[in-house]
């Protein structure tokens, strides 16, 4: 599905912010646009802007209304979008290991109840998938991910737990997700990965970026605890793969 906004969407955010809106909803073709967007201004930077903040379908600019006005930085902002994208690196590629079910994924029996499967045939459509991350956020690491078979659907939970345990692979609505560090959840628990996507000590600090694609891979309770140890030391644990 193509963008929703040609040109994208200028809004106001604050008296130093600007959202770039280039869909309503969650949509690949927009989050595209966006991290096009944000690589281009990464390469020709516009004076006066101090970060951006990509997600599913907008990117959140922040800039020094001293430096510039709202109107010129968002008459530049159009200009750039309307550009050719700039050509894509190769996405990076990642396995990453999952427990599922049992004390690491608590709702899984529950939600191949719900969908009407096996616990089998769950893991399998969900291990099945490819994923691309689309953005970070919500708390540290947290990897929002597009691409979840759509028979594995499902609304999120009418009573979100207070707190879930870090490392969660869980689904909500249309989305999938890698929860880094223990947090409120409203989403099904399916595992557990060992990985730490985000883990302060360590270079790079953030292992997953907007782009890279994900496949999960199922392991056993007792490797997932050799795993978390190796993880715990700094090793990323997460296999790359070649393009």
């Amino acid at each position: 599905m193509a963008a929703d906004f040609d040109p994208p969407r200028c809004l106001p955010s604050g008296d130093a912010a600007v959202t770039v809106e280039f869909a309503r909803g969650i949509d690949d073709e927009a989050n595209q646009s966006v991290l096009a967007l944000d690589a281009m201004l990464m390469q020709d930077p516009i004076a006066g802007v101090t970060e951006t903040v990509p997600t599913y379908r907008s990117l959140l600019v922040h800039y020094d209304p001293v430096v510039i006005d709202f109107e010129t930085l968002t008459a530049r902002l159009k200009l750039l979008a309307g550009r050719p994208r700039p050509r894509e690196r190769p996405a990076r590629r990642w396995r990453i290991p999952v427990a599922y079910g049992g004390e690491h994924g608590i709702d899984l029996d529950e939600a191949a109840e719900t969908l009407g499967i096996s616990r089998e045939a769950l893991i399998a459509r969900h291990t099945g998938a490819t994923y691309r991350v689309a953005m970070i956020g919500f708390t540290p690491g947290w990897s929002y991910l597009s691409g979840l078979d759509p028979a594995l659907e499902l609304p999120r939970r009418q009573n979100p737990r207070l707190m879930t345990p870090p490392g969660t692979i869980s689904i909500g609505g249309a989305q999938a997700g890698i929860q880094c560090i223990a947090g409120p959840s409203g989403w099904h628990l399916l595992g557990r990965t060992p990985v730490r996507t985000y883990q302060l000590q360590r270079d790079p600090v953030f292992l997953l970026e907007p782009g890279d694609v994900v496949n999960f891979y199922p392991i056993d309770a007792e490797t997932f605890a050799s795993l978390d140890h190796a993880a715990e030391r700094g090793d990323p644990v997460a296999e790359r793969v070649s393009p």
